[in-house]
């Protein structure tokens, strides 16, 4: 039995085929569902990994309490966050003043010495006339007179007069300062003591310019960087070498007068020297510096 074959309209065809098809619109409203989504759940897991403040809400006494407790326990990371806190939280507070004294200290045992420069500076300038400069000044002073390669220095055996002296001199100035502004501290004693001792080592970093002049031959350089270390630190130990390169350099210039003149202030203001007999001291390098080896 045939059955007959009945077409569709071609209007019914064309119907149909765009019902089968999506429009723009449905596109559009799938992709912003779609990012939606996408966003709801990048946001999910950034809420999961959220670090949480433990010290949300806590006043300024409370961390202040507990950067003191990690502070005694060299808990320096601990510190500097609970002190940075009082800062950023509590800018007008008594709290907020010490914090910044803290502060300083905790970066300079942390060896962070420009962040602690930073925080006295910034303490300055807030408090000028607080009771507690002269210890920032103090701090100060040692922060330039004990640098972060001093530990390397003390393991290659080199003389601290050999260091940039740049800091060698900003740590006699916060000193000087300390002394002057505040005779009857008690931190000048100590102060004091460190700037009679900076004052011979900021010398002698002019004597070993001047002897290095001298070996290169820069004899007039020489005499003129030694001469440097009599007017300006009359006194001190380093004068002995000044006045043995003075006369030294003075010989090869062949310039006798002035030759024999630094040799009888050596001979006058250093009876025992060795240097005329022994020339320059060496120095004691340690056994484990590279530069003994050799």
């Amino acid at each position: 039995m045939n059955f007959p074959l009945f077409a569709l309209p071609e209007r019914a065809l064309r119907s149909a085929g765009s019902a089968a098809r999506p429009t723009a619109g449905s596109i559009s409203r799938l992709y912003l569902m779609l990012m939606l989504l996408a966003v709801l759940a990048l946001a999910g897991c950034a809420g999961g990994n959220a670090k949480v403040d433990p010290t949300a809400g806590w006043s300024a006494e409370q961390l202040y309490s507990d950067a003191r407790q990690e502070i005694a326990s060299a808990n320096w990371t601990n510190a500097r966050e609970r002190l940075t806190a009082i800062e950023s939280r509590y800018p007008f507070s008594i709290h907020a003043q010490q914090a910044l004294m803290e502060l300083a200290y905790v970066n300079w045992r942390d060896s962070e010495n420009e962040q602690a420069l930073a925080a006295i500076d910034r303490f300055q300038q807030q408090f000028p006339n607080h009771p507690g400069t002269d210890y920032m000044l103090y701090l100060k002073g040692m922060i330039n007179f004990t640098p972060a390669s001093a530990f390397m220095s003390n393991l290659t055996g080199q003389d601290p007069a050999e260091r940039d002296p740049v800091g060698l001199r900003a740590s006699y100035d916060a000193f000087n300062d300390l002394i002057t502004r505040y005779p009857d501290s008690k931190y000048t004693p100590d102060a004091q003591a460190r700037m009679n001792w900076l004052v011979n080592t900021i010398a002698m970093n002019e004597v070993y310019v001047a002897r290095y002049y001298y070996e290169r031959g820069a004899f007039v350089a020489a005499a003129n960087r030694a001469q440097i270390v009599i007017t300006d630190f009359e006194g001190v130990a380093a004068n002995e070498q000044a006045l043995y390169i003075m006369m030294l350099s003075y010989d090869k210039l062949q310039m006798n007068d002035l030759a024999r003149d630094a040799e009888r202030v050596l001979d006058q203001n250093f009876p025992n020297s060795r240097l005329k007999a022994q020339g320059f001291p060496k120095k004691d390098v340690p056994w484990w510096n590279p530069g003994s080896w050799f």
